[in-house]
């Protein structure tokens, strides 16, 4: 059988075509039943990267990867873009001890890479338009352009319902600081599921009110048949460019305010926060062990520490930890999955006190999107800041949270977690 080869195509993107071609994009993907567009909101990176990356459909003669095991040999006999995700919930996997004791309501598989039909990308000063499929991409350019953006559908008034209560939320953080004083544990991240039933709504429409509302670098749209992800997250969980690896872990929250001068205050006292900073330390001496794992002995490296990047409605405190690759990519995933940002350290002991305190699955939540290179580089995000739907059941739900540790407030918490949701709560409102 003749292996199938991609036929590639670069078109120049006038400054007019500019203004719509993401959503002309979008609009023509949204056929498929397996898609993920990927948005990287017109924000500087230090490192190389796409404005946009899609990819549509996928290949029917091609399993799926649904293990790590079955990843790196998928990509190995293909030598092609992969794209997928992986949840929360495969820390089971690669912790047979572990369990997740809550039932899932999404039902994204916990872990799917497909090799797609088309790919699609805008470089980063978007005046160039690739596409890459097994057919002459001209066709699909001509329908990209022909695409029909002006219908969105409208959006519903809801009102979401807390799984945990704030009585019972800070009593539940009470019993972390205990574990904490105990020396169980020196920092775990705490979540809270808010959902609604019976939600109609149209994936698209919400995304694109999402996008808007808080654009962010790693935002993503991500549909497999019924269940969808509407992703606008600001943090990247492991890149991989050639033999080098990074994380960059965030840890560290402070509200905007519309005032100049209060919103600069709001920074600064992020940026010298003994707490933030501790929270944020914690979690960058996790990731250098997670990726000591699989890199070569001292090329780990902190190449930024206590990182201030503002947002539409928060500051975030972020770091950067590298290191040379020294094994096949998958293990970089498996050695530092599920990132140390959304679980706490030590992290076996605090996924399985996640497990315990926490009320409900995570799920797609606090696991990852993103892309694999033909050349096997690869991108990944953390999926935080995101709306789930299935809509067969039309159940719609959302998860916030943050890092506990021992001086940490119930209430600051409590107040942390409501800021983080106020974007997607926004949305229905």
């Amino acid at each position: 059988m003749q292996p199938l080869q991609r036929i590639k195509a670069s078109y120049s993107i006038d400054a007019e075509q500019r203004k719509d071609i993401k959503q002309r994009i979008l609009h023509w993907a949204n056929q498929y039943s397996i898609l993920l567009f990927l948005d990287n909101n017109n924000y500087p990176t230090a490192y190389d990267g796409y404005e946009c990356l899609l990819a549509a459909g996928a290949v029917p003669s091609e399993k799926y990867a649904e293990t790590l095991g079955e990843l790196q040999p998928l990509h190995d006999s293909t030598k092609d873009w992969l794209f997928g995700h992986i949840c929360y919930d495969y820390k089971n996997a690669l912790e047979p001890k572990l369990n997740s004791s809550h039932a899932a309501k999404i039902g994204f598989p916990d872990m799917c890479f497909f090799r797609p039909e088309v790919v699609i990308y805008l470089n980063r000063e978007q005046t160039t338009l690739s596409i890459e499929a097994f057919e002459q991409p001209d066709g699909i350019y001509d329908a990209i352009k022909a695409a029909d953006i002006q219908q969105a559908a409208p959006i519903p008034k809801l009102n979401f319902t807390s799984v945990t209560g704030k009585e019972t939320y800070l009593n539940t953080i009470a019993r972390l600081r205990q574990h904490i004083a105990d020396g169980d544990c020196y920092e775990i991240n705490f979540c809270n599921e808010n959902f609604c039933i019976n939600a109609d709504i149209d994936p698209l429409s919400i995304f694109n009110k999402l996008n808007a509302l808080s654009p962010a670098p790693f935002a993503a749209y991500y549909r497999s048949g019924d269940i969808y992800m509407m992703c606008a997250s600001p943090e990247r969980y492991i890149k991989k460019i050639g033999t080098k690896v990074l994380s960059q872990p965030i840890k560290g929250t402070a509200a905007r305010d519309r005032d100049l001068q209060k919103d600069e205050q709001s920074k600064e006292a992020l940026k010298t926060s003994i707490k933030e900073r501790a929270e944020n330390v914690m979690i960058v001496d996790l990731v250098r062990n997670d990726l000591a794992r699989c890199s070569e002995t001292g090329s780990i490296n902190v190449d930024e520490l206590f990182g201030i990047y503002s947002f539409p409605q928060v500051h975030q405190m972020i770091s950067t930890v590298s290191g040379t690759l020294k094994a096949p990519f998958a293990d970089a995933i498996r050695c530092s999955f599920p990132m140390g940002s959304m679980t706490g350290a030590p992290k076996f002991k605090v996924m399985e006190l996640i497990d315990k305190y926490e009320h409900s699955r995570r799920e797609l939540f606090s696991g990852t999107v993103g892309y694999i290179t033909p050349d096997g580089d690869f991108d990944l995000n953390v999926i935080i800041r995101s709306l789930f739907y299935n809509a067969a059941s039309r159940y719609l739900s959302y998860q916030t949270g943050g890092a506990i540790t021992y001086d940490s407030n119930a209430e600051q918490e409590w107040e942390e977690m409501r800021l983080k949701a106020w974007a997607l709560e926004q949305i229905f409102a």
